[in-house]
């Protein structure tokens, strides 16, 4: 685990004394202040910026360094899945960064077209926050050895 997790932040181009940078693609207020709260918690990662809809995070995203991007699937304007679609069609990002789904919509299909576009995690909104910090953690290397390991989690 330590090894895989190594690599993904050699991979992420950080350093050991680097912040981990998240993005957030969050449109629920609620959920978008409890993952910042949380995050801010965490020693070693800092907030690199957040969007409500796909067209916001589209505009940040091509302009903002993060290494962790954070995203709903369904946005009230938009949807996470024609996002990553959009990141990955542009070339414009070195694909070294974490994607991360974590949304109440975790079906089998949305998790192979996940796949498809470099998602490396799935998170179930309603049941596993406390894996997402965890993960956040121990790519911090601020962890207390309690993350899932690297692959798809279970809904």
């Amino acid at each position: 685990m330590e090894h895989v997790l190594q690599d993904m932040s050699e991979r992420m181009g950080r350093t050991a004394n680097a912040p981990l940078k998240v993005f957030l693609v969050e449109d629920s207020a609620d959920v978008r202040d409890l993952i910042m709260e949380s995050l801010a918690e965490i020693p070693g990662v800092e907030l690199a910026g957040y969007a409500e809809t796909e067209q916001d995070a589209a505009a940040h995203l091509e302009n903002e360094s993060y290494d962790v991007l954070i995203l709903d699937i369904q946005l009230k304007q938009g949807n996470g899945m024609n996002l990553l679609q959009s990141l990955a069609r542009s070339g414009k990002k070195s694909h070294d960064e974490l994607k991360i789904i974590f949304s109440n919509h975790v079906s089998a299909t949305y998790r192979r077209v996940g796949l498809q576009y470099g998602v490396q995690f799935f998170f179930d909104k309603s049941s596993e926050f406390t894996k997402l910090r965890s993960l956040i953690e121990r790519l911090s290397g601020k962890g207390n050895g309690l993350a899932p390991s690297p692959r798809y989690t279970s809904a």
